[in-house]
């Protein structure tokens, strides 16, 4: 059902013959994102005006408030149904997506929202992965929980449009008024008189030129859909069960040679020189490469090439050897250089009134760990560009790409093929300028892998953070103040214009999570921006996963210290309106599934955590006990609820929730990357180990609906509070405290100390 395609067309998805002539001109556009749009274009030129006015703390403070609030990044779709659609020869329709599949089900929830308005049967609906060669918008990013959310409207309306124009002209062909008209299998059908008929493709060739209405034709009450709340089976599936999918390590064509290239030996190193003559000489290479910045190999074959290009000898400016705890050491939440993100009446004042509890909290690095290391294919002509890669974001890749390259950004045509993982990961581009620089000096395709020590080493990372928060409660258990005091290295900044920075203050990809949900009368959220000498971003939730460790191991505490159950806390701080009733309902159902006030079986205990992301309020109670061998945490059980909104496919829903606990569980227990000598230490899985199935708890998922029709992100919420559920389980066990990430059994040790 869906297709991907890595043969070199000038334009991936171009139709056969006996269908190019029915795609239309473009036409007058309508916009339903129009609103994100000009929230997401005009935010920050508003933030500059309003800064002049009132002043920058201000401005960065609103700044921060639409981030933080927002249900998404904003969206840019297109509005020709012929963009999205397009009628095959066996009348089947083909739905072309610019969101991404990396496991994550997308394809699928789309083709639902396609299918519900489309009127066809599912098997009727075929899905392609648009190319950058197609106008599918400028949102051309796999990220930020947002591709069925943003996505839902705009793709709803194109498909009922579709539908529409081609109903009008089926009633044309048919000679009857369009209202007798009606769907039936792969084409239209008179009411009443099944023989009267015509099939789509007959529809979509009769004329050359359509009329788009001025507005996007009527939708159904979401109360009536039939397909969208299915949990109807991935499109996906087929192709990856059979081995027909392919991933950007697998893409082949004709003529291509294989690349690989010479990687620095520490983070800070900087290129003086490069001496390939023994590489040339190897058996298996077509040609060296050696530029000021650079030095890579092509050769007939992946193991020639890697053989090849350790034969390079280089020599380096190698700069400061970091070492752990000097990295640690330069991010601290310390200092006058805050940017205050959230102000609620006055907490420092309040705070400084009477004794405060306080607390530190810290998470390390992590690396990402796709399955599937980073690779691309690249194919450099005078008059184009291709590249085929496993990306989240191709807009990106055709930019940067024809940066490097020196070549205009049109003629470069990206195509995303399937994802071995993503996690944030895939939206960088290295790889494929490494493969387009290649093929360029070659004029010949060349496929770039890189191996799992550089998948390892060469990407980036999530950042160290460190927490301080302050809080106090009154005598009836209810927060009068709190402050959370937030250091981190950058998540988003460098992937976004450098003014953004210099906008913000702080990156709003590191402090996403940071503010305080709960409704308390001062409250103060501070970000500080540290700089690190290796290069950090994207990763699965940006700064959720920290942030809501330690705002809600602090919650946990703040409860205990007012002698107050750490449920009925969260609940007594909760208003019962907008998202925060949704919250509150969230909580009760996870509890409930958890088991909550209810005892543990012997040598176990419960903690419970909760959040509110893009939009989506999810809640969790993990059951836990401790290996007395080992000393390691055993996760026995994690119980989970989640409200998305309008659930496109129950089943998807669920298992992006299991799939976040289970990255949750391993980035809370194992993972750790640390520097030494100036080099990330971890070079493969031996000494960066992930969570395996012996170790994976048993998951149950509760769904919720917010009973307004709307679809919430899914596919980051739910990786908040895995870490701080297990650390608030730890604390009922053994009365101790463990603030900092991962809980290993030298830190357990050291708490039990």
């Amino acid at each position: 059902m869906t297709d991907l395609q890595t043969s070199p067309p000038p334009v991936a998805e171009a139709p056969d013959d006996a269908t190019m002539s029915a795609q239309p001109a473009r036409k007058s556009r309508w916009r339903m994102s129009r609103r994100g749009f000009l929230i997401g274009a005009g935010v920050v030129a508003g933030g500059l005006a309003l800064g002049y006015v009132y002043g920058v703390p201000w401005a960065r403070l609103q700044l921060a408030g639409v981030f933080e609030g927002a249900e998404g990044p904003p969206g840019d779709y297109p509005e020709d149904p012929w963009v999205w659609f397009e009628v095959l020869p066996d009348s089947r329709i083909r739905l072309y997506l610019m969101k991404v599949e990396m496991g994550q089900g997308v394809h699928t929830a789309l083709a639902q929202i396609a299918a519900e308005e489309l009127g066809i049967a599912w098997q009727d609906l075929d899905v392609a992965q648009a190319s950058t060669g197609r106008d599918m918008g400028g949102s051309l990013m796999t990220s930020g929980s947002s591709s069925v959310s943003g996505v839902f409207q705009p793709l709803l309306e194109a498909a009922a449009t579709f539908r529409s124009m081609l109903a009008m002209q089926a009633a044309v062909l048919l000679r009857v008024p369009v209202d007798q008209v009606g769907v039936d299998g792969r084409g239209f059908a008179v009411q009443g008189d099944a023989v009267k008929r015509v099939d789509f493709h007959t529809v979509a060739t009769s004329k050359t030129e359509w009329e788009a209405p001025k507005e996007p034709a009527p939708v159904k009450r979401w109360q009536d859909f039939t397909v969208i709340g299915q949990s109807l089976p991935r499109v996906d599936i087929p192709a990856k069960v059979t081995g027909a999918a392919i991933y950007g390590m697998d893409v082949r064509l004709e003529r291509m040679k294989y690349g690989a290239v010479v990687r620095p030996p520490t983070i800070s190193a900087a290129p003086k020189s490069f001496d390939a003559s023994a590489a040339a000489a190897m058996d298996g290479v077509v040609k060296v490469v050696v530029e000021k910045d650079f030095a890579g190999v092509i050769a007939n074959s992946r193991p020639a090439a890697y053989a090849a290009v350790a034969q390079i000898r280089s020599e380096w400016d190698e700069g400061h050897r970091w070492q752990q705890e000097e990295l640690e050491a330069l991010v601290t939440a310390e200092g006058n250089d805050g940017i205050v993100i959230q102000d609620v009446g006055n907490a420092p004042r309040v705070l400084g009134e009477a004794t405060t509890l306080s607390a530190e909290y810290r998470t390390p690095f992590a690396i990402h760990t796709p399955l599937e290391a980073q690779a691309a294919l690249a194919d450099v002509q005078p008059d184009y560009v291709r590249i085929w890669c496993s990306t989240q974001g191709q807009g990106f890749v055709r930019s940067q790409v024809a940066k490097a390259i020196g070549v205009d950004e049109q003629i470069v045509e990206v195509f995303p093929t399937y994802l071995g993982g993503g996690y944030g990961r895939k939206a960088g581009w290295e790889v494929a300028i490494e493969a387009a620089r290649l093929s360029k000096a070659v004029g010949a395709p060349v496929h770039v892998g890189w191996s799992r020590t550089d998948e390892m080493r060469y990407g980036y990372f999530r950042p160290l953070t460190h927490h301080k928060l302050y809080g106090r409660v009154d005598g009836e258990g209810k927060l009068l103040a709190i402050e959370h005091r937030q250091a981190s290295g950058d998540v988003a900044f460098d992937f976004l214009p450098p003014f953004m920075s210099a906008v913000m203050g702080a990156d709003f990809g590191a402090y996403r999570g940071a503010t305080i949900r709960y409704d308390a009368p001062n409250k103060r959220t501070v970000a500080f921006r540290r700089d690190l000498p290796l290069r950090t971003g994207w990763w699965r939730g940006l700064g959720l996963l920290p942030n809501t460790f330690a705002v809600e191991s602090f919650i946990d505490e703040l409860a205990h210290a007012a002698g107050v159950d750490p449920l009925t806390f969260r609940l007594r701080n909760l208003r019962d309106a907008g998202d925060s009733g949704r919250y509150k309902r969230v909580l009760q159902a996870a509890a409930e599934l958890g088991e909550w006030g209810k005892p543990a079986p012997a040598g176990r205990a419960r903690g419970l955590a909760g959040q509110i992301d893009v939009g989506t309020p999810v809640a969790m109670v993990a059951e836990i006990s401790l290996d007395g061998a080992t000393g390691a945490i055993r996760v026995h059980r994690i119980a989970a609820a989640m409200d998305c909104g309008l659930t496109i496919n129950p089943d998807g829903a669920k298992a992006q929730v299991e799939g976040n606990i289970m990255w949750g569980v391993g980035s809370a227990l194992i993972e750790e990357m640390t520097v030494r000598d100036g080099q990330v230490a971890p070079a493969n899985f031996d000494k960066y180990p992930l969570l395996t199935m012996k170790e994976a708890p048993d998951v149950t998922v509760t769904l919720l609906e917010a009973g307004d029709g709307r679809p919430r992100g899914v596919g980051e919420p739910p990786i908040g509070p895995v870490a701080p559920a297990i650390a608030n389980a730890f604390f009922a066990l053994t009365g101790r405290r463990l603030r900092q990430l991962p809980m290993n059994p030298a830190r357990i040790a050291a708490a039990l100390a």
